[in-house]
């Protein structure tokens, strides 16, 4: 799995510039490399730049089954606007959602393991194949995520881009206006980081833009972006 280093040197030089840092990726990498996204508060920026550098770039949406129906409206929307031409929606196997969470309920009492049957093990097993993959983390969002590189290197040789690390909240926002991509209608709301429906809470002002994720637990991440 480990990307080769000329391929890593190549990629770091075109760290300061998103669309050139993907268009850069998807010539070297051809279908090795895909997006993810959950359609969320700010993902249409990155898809906008998916979009320009290479459209027909493989994005993959955990559809969990627990979502708001706005994003799963918004996904549908924000496709069409960018002319996302491969984006593929990755489900939990159903004979595991039958066994382990016959009630749709485990969210309530054991969020780590509803993560885990919902996000981790399908997304592990729909990217395990792929030497890069994109994200549409910021250092921004939340402390654990302060240091974060654009060009990630997992312990297992996996390869993370991360093209808007350093952009700010407002850089983001801004752009998007700039650009006149339609925002998640959740967040004129009160919800400036969208997860599943039942662990996705507004936030007040001057909140942490995550704090409406698991509010009221010391749980940050779900484990896609945690696992080595």
């Amino acid at each position: 799995m480990s990307v080769a280093s000329e391929i890593l040197t190549a990629l770091r030089s075109e760290e300061h510039d998103p669309v050139r840092l993907l268009r850069s990726a998807s010539n070297l990498l051809g279908d090795e490399i895909a997006v993810m996204s959950s359609f969320g508060a700010e993902s249409a920026l990155l898809l906008a730049f998916v979009a320009e550098a290479a459209p027909d770039m493989r994005v993959l949406f955990l559809e969990t089954g627990k979502h708001f129906p706005e994003t799963l409206a918004y996904r549908s929307e924000l496709a069409r606007f960018l002319g996302l031409t491969n984006v593929q929606d990755i489900k939990p196997y159903l004979a595991q959602v039958k066994d382990r969470d016959p009630t749709g309920e485990l969210w309530a009492f054991d969020p780590d393991a509803c993560c885990q049957l919902r996000k981790v093990e399908p997304l592990d097993a729909a990217t395990l194949s792929f030497p890069v993959l994109v994200t549409g983390r910021k250092r921004g969002q939340a402390s654990t995520r302060a240091a974060l590189p654009v060009v990630e290197e997992k312990p297992d040789g996996q390869v993370r881009l991360n093209p808007l690390a350093s952009w700010s909240a407002d850089e983001i926002t801004d752009e998007m206006k700039r650009r006149g991509l339609p925002p998640h209608p959740l967040v004129s709301k009160g919800y400036p980081s969208i997860g599943c429906a039942p662990c996705t809470r507004p936030v007040g002002e001057n909140q942490d833009a995550r704090s409406g994720r698991w509010a009221g637990l010391s749980k940050t991440e779900c484990g896609i972006h945690t696992a080595s």
